[in-house]
């Protein structure tokens, strides 16, 4: 029996890339396709699991809907503030749900990567993180590049509010060693570009991913709604379904 998927935000660039990439998996059927206007409660009736890629002012409500339900909810959806994670943290006590920054493989690992380079390397090399995106996206910094420097300042003991400085204008001094740097770019139809830049004196090294296709965000989004029917309750990300733990 297929596993039977509910798309929230079909009608946007991630949901046409999910709703076409299921098509292809004989493992999955996507039985509702709907978006922020339609009743999300409703429409899960049936459904084994739900994929979220809609925006964060949403996100809250359809968790809310699927702990009630009792299905397990894959989120995709960037942005949210410390109070939406919180009520999303609360509702994955009640249905297991991932909840992720990015679903690419590639991303992934460089999560990965970069926690290794950051322990490796110490405290003498200076952190940066560059990301770019197409001209249509909302927040920033990325969700991706946020999960970037929350791993930098995880090894270095930090938290990301007292660590990361948004930019540089002006005369702002020397760079110190303990912040990290952040650079959101945007324009034209970047999918997606993140570059973590560690800087010594004498050498200097980068880890860059680059997308070029949404289908490998699908594909990892549809990977993890197979993965987290099978879960506990409980609050997941791409580590955990890649089993990088």
């Amino acid at each position: 029996m297929p596993l039977k998927l509910l798309i929230n935000g079909a009608g946007g660039r991630m949901g046409h890339a999910l709703v076409s990439c299921a098509a292809h998996d004989s493992g999955l059927e996507v039985v509702a396709k709907i978006d922020v206007a339609d009743d999300f409660a409703s429409a899960l009736t049936g459904c084994d699991a739900a994929i979220d890629f809609t925006n964060a002012s949403v996100t809250v409500g359809a968790a809310e809907a699927c702990a009630d339900a009792g299905k397990p909810l894959v989120i995709g959806t960037t942005g949210h503030n410390d109070t939406q994670r919180a009520a999303i943290t609360a509702c994955a006590t009640r249905i297991p749900i991932v909840f992720a920054p990015n679903f690419s493989i590639g991303v992934n690992t460089l999560f990965w990567l970069t926690a290794k380079a950051a322990a490796i390397l110490g405290p003498e090399f200076d952190l940066e993180v560059v990301e770019m995106h197409h001209r249509l996206k909302k927040d920033a910094p990325s969700g991706t590049a946020r999960r970037l420097a929350e791993i930098l300042s995880e090894a270095r003991g930090q938290s990301y509010a007292e660590a990361v400085r948004h930019g540089r204008e002006g005369m702002v001094g020397e760079r110190t060693s303990a912040e990290i740097g952040m650079h959101a770019l945007r324009g034209g139809d970047v999918v997606g570009d993140h570059t973590v830049i560690f800087a010594n004196v004498g050498e200097r090294v980068e880890l860059t991913h680059k997308a070029s296709s949404r289908d490998t965000f699908a594909t990892g989004a549809l990977r993890a709604a197979k993965w987290v029917v099978t879960q506990p309750p409980g609050l997941y990300d791409m580590q955990d379904v890649l089993g990088l733990r």
